[in-house]
């Protein structure tokens, strides 16, 4: 049968087909079992440490196939896993917790490749193996914060506000304001009017009494926030772990999937995930310096002993 098309479309398809062969080679190569070291928020991995921690791993006598250190994380290739976990337990023995030491699956594609822009394919669970976390948000703590939260600036919207109380605690869901006069009442409505919008207010029998409660709307905002905050805190993580193509996404209101391909140390992977993480906000007084603050504690501090001698 002959060619019909003309050449510019035969060498159009030849070139094509060429740079998609090129492409396609990385997938050919396999993986090197490496030990990935990456450095804790506490303390920051640089080239100092990386020439110390090489030297410990020759010192064990066990071959390095390769040893890389890029972007703040030491990367040691092994010729077998038996040696990858060798140096892995030395070196979480050896460096503590300020360090993390994960085993991973390092890409063999040569560098002429690489400086091509050509990697591999990048595998999921089903294809490559690893591990699938299904986590879920403690939404009621989150909810239990924001109230402790607002209890505490409640106090101290008072206290500036010079508003005399007999008590601000939680009760049943509620935040239950108990003032010393009941006079006071008005003032501690205009004070939730304008800066505790957020709390739905429920005025009991009780005069001297106004109890709180976290409104639906803001209820939800939380959960939402719980949510976000802990899905960019496993992403932190996870690229503790160094894993190429990991997948987070949230699952309904409160879980997070987690799925790290290639991760062969799943003991780590899940002590690295499953810490416990919490970000509060606190009300910060702009208007008063540090100093003055302390000050005026050590004087507080010194009429008291004063008065008690």
């Amino acid at each position: 049968m002959q060619n019909h098309y003309p050449l510019w479309k035969n060498l159009l398809i030849l070139i094509v087909f060429f740079i998609a062969t090129i492409y396609s080679l990385p997938n050919l190569y396999g993986d090197d079992p490496s030990v990935q070291v990456s450095s804790t928020q506490a303390i920051t991995l640089g080239q100092e440490q990386a020439s110390r921690i090489e030297s410990e791993i020759k010192a064990t006598g066990v071959a390095v196939k390769a040893f890389e250190f890029k972007d703040g994380r030491i990367l040691a290739r092994f010729n077998n896993t038996d040696d990858q976990l060798k140096i892995a337990d030395l070196l979480r023995d050896s460096l503590g917790s300020n360090y993390t030491v994960a085993l991973n699956l390092a890409p063999t594609t040569p560098g002429w490749l690489r400086a091509l822009g050509a990697q591999a394919m990048y595998l999921g669970l089903d294809l490559r193996g690893g591990v699938h976390f299904l986590l879920e948000v403690d939404m009621d703590a989150a909810v239990r914060q924001a109230e402790d939260r607002y209890t505490e600036d409640l106090r101290l919207a008072l206290r500036s506000a010079k508003m005399r109380y007999q008590s601000v605690a939680k009760d049943n869901g509620f935040i239950k304001v108990t003032l010393k006069s009941a006079e006071d009442k008005p003032a501690l409505l205009t004070l939730l009017d304008k800066d505790f919008r957020t709390l739905d207010i429920t005025e009991p029998e009780a005069q001297d009494q106004v109890w709180l409660k976290v409104s639906e709307k803001e209820v939800r905002e939380i959960k939402k926030f719980a949510v976000s905050q802990n899905m960019t805190t496993l992403r932190n993580r996870v690229n503790e772990l160094g894993v190429a193509e990991p997948v987070i996404q949230q699952q309904g209101d409160n879980r997070i999937m987690v799925q790290l391909p290639g991760v062969q140390d799943t003991t780590r992977a899940k002590e690295i995930l499953g810490t416990t993480a919490t970000l509060e906000y606190r009300l910060v007084d702009v208007e008063q310096w540090v100093v003055d603050c302390f000050l005026k504690e050590m004087v507080i501090q010194y009429y008291w002993i004063g008065a008690s001698l």
